[in-house]
């Protein structure tokens, strides 16, 4: 998330922190080299010029002067502009009318805004127990209408059917109709966007506003367009009475531009960010804790909520009591500790949350390889027998190759698998004979991942040691 602009500032806090006096010679120097990375990172030149004098009078003020470690207190003031630049605090959706509440999504074509739509009725459904109902009025991409159903079914929401002959007026005022009768709480209206901005969209999007009185209005936007995001937000705002802004692809390699930008130029605040390509990847936009991410300083909070709302906490229960009453760890098992990793996120989507300091010990570490990697294991124990999984010393040479065969892969690749399982079967046999801080030992004085290790050291499974 917003990779050049994090590295280059996570970088210019290091050193900042460090310094002992704060001078206006040297917050001159470290200004410039803030401005250089909003610039590179395609934030908007307003934005820009507002950011650094606010940041510059603060900066040169008694309170930095003072203080025992001015450093820390400038990179504090930073990340305070930062969040505030992107709005303050949370920015929760408006849902108090009488039901249905209407939320009007708009946006260019190709900024995700049929998925974000699926992804935001998910969000309803699993954080506010609402009912939800989705409705397609892009008449011009029939895909439009086909994609937002089967998201939408992803969703668990309800979706309402409509047709590329109908009028879009004429689809959401029936689905409202519909919404009303059915007793739904929400009515998601996913509308047609354009490849530009141009007259006929935003006609037919005003007269859908006028007709159906949203509550929300949010304007979806690839957070991959810099600058060039804030420009096209600020038209739509220009138009439309917008509410809310949903960046979305914040998990590609964005340079963080339109996140800084686009409150600032619309003035609309940012709801929400689209994290990943997951149909629950949609997450309430905190600017506070962005601004700690851009910055180097991770986000924990973000990190527990993720990992807690995704783990099976039911399942890992019955592994502790199963290795608690003697019963040996196996294939099944393993097989598990990877599916849970899986509903997590995967391992680059935990790393973007972790601080910086931890995450450069896994800069040498080609994530997406070590995620393919844990596939194929999956691969592997999935083309096993059930007997094999819960008694892996069955496993010999005429099954391994059985074995790789049904997977797709080689020998060899089981047999470091099966390596691998034994490792982390002995580790295992460790916490269960009271070896905990002997395993703790182990653990810090391993190599990689921060001392993560391998899945000898009990670390993320098929992590390089």
């Amino acid at each position: 998330m917003a990779t050049l602009l994090s590295d280059k500032l996570s970088g210019l806090v290091k050193h900042i922190s460090g310094q002992a006096r704060i001078t206006e010679s040297n917050v001159a120097d470290m200004l410039r080299e803030v401005r250089i990375a909003l610039i590179e990172a395609d934030v908007a030149l307003p934005v820009i010029k507002d950011f650094i004098a606010r940041v510059k009078e603060k900066a040169l003020g008694q309170e930095v002067i003072s203080s025992l470690k001015p450093g820390q207190v400038f990179v504090s003031i930073v990340q305070k502009e930062l969040a505030l630049t992107m709005g303050e605090g949370i920015a929760d959706l408006n849902l108090a009318a009488q039901p249905p509440a209407v939320i009007l999504m708009a946006g260019l074509q190709g900024a995700g805004k049929t998925t974000t739509t699926a992804k935001l009725a998910k969000h309803l459904i699993t954080k506010r127990g609402k009912k939800v109902l989705t409705v397609s009025a892009d008449v011009y991409r029939p895909a439009a209408i086909e994609q937002l159903k089967t998201v939408t079914a992803q969703a668990g929401a309800e979706w309402f059917e409509s047709t590329p002959s109908q009028r879009p007026i004429d689809i959401v005022l029936a689905a409202l109709d519909y919404a009303k009768r059915h007793y739904f709480d929400v009515l998601l209206i996913d509308t047609a966007g354009r490849l530009g901005i141009d007259e006929a969209l935003m006609k037919e999007i005003k007269d859908l506003h006028a007709a159906v009185h949203p509550v929300e209005t949010l304007f979806v936007v690839d957070a991959m367009l810099g600058q060039d995001a804030a420009n096209t937000a600020k038209a739509f705002n220009d138009a439309l009475p917008l509410t809310g802004i949903v960046l979305t692809k914040m998990d590609g390699d964005s340079r963080g531009g339109a996140a800084l930008s686009v409150r600032q130029i619309t003035g609309a605040p940012l709801k929400f960010a689209g994290i990943s390509e997951k149909i629950d990847g949609l997450e309430v936009f905190d600017a506070e804790r962005h601004a700690g991410r851009i910055l180097g300083m991770g986000d924990i909070v973000a990190l527990v909520e993720q990992v807690t709302s995704n783990v099976n906490l039911e399942a890992a229960e019955k592994l502790a009591q199963k290795l608690k009453s003697g019963n040996d760890f196996d294939l099944n098992d393993f097989l598990a500790q990877i599916q849970q990793m899986n509903q997590m996120g995967g391992l680059a989507s935990l790393m973007e949350k972790m601080p910086s300091q931890i995450a450069a010990k896994a800069s040498g570490t080609d994530l997406t390889k070590v995620e393919r990697d844990m596939m194929r294991k999956q691969g592997i124990i999935h083309s096993m027998t059930p007997r094999e999984r819960s008694k892996p010393e069955l496993i010999k040479a005429t099954r391994k190759r059985r074995i790789a065969s049904g997977a797709g892969v080689q020998v060899q690749d089981v047999n470091r698998m099966l390596k691998e399982f034994e490792q982390m079967q002995q580790m295992m046999k460790q916490m269960k004979g009271g070896g905990l801080m002997k395993m703790m030992k182990r653990l810090g004085g391993m190599k990689g991942m921060g001392g993560m290790g391998g899945m000898g050291g009990g670390g993320f499974p098929g992590m390089p040691r």
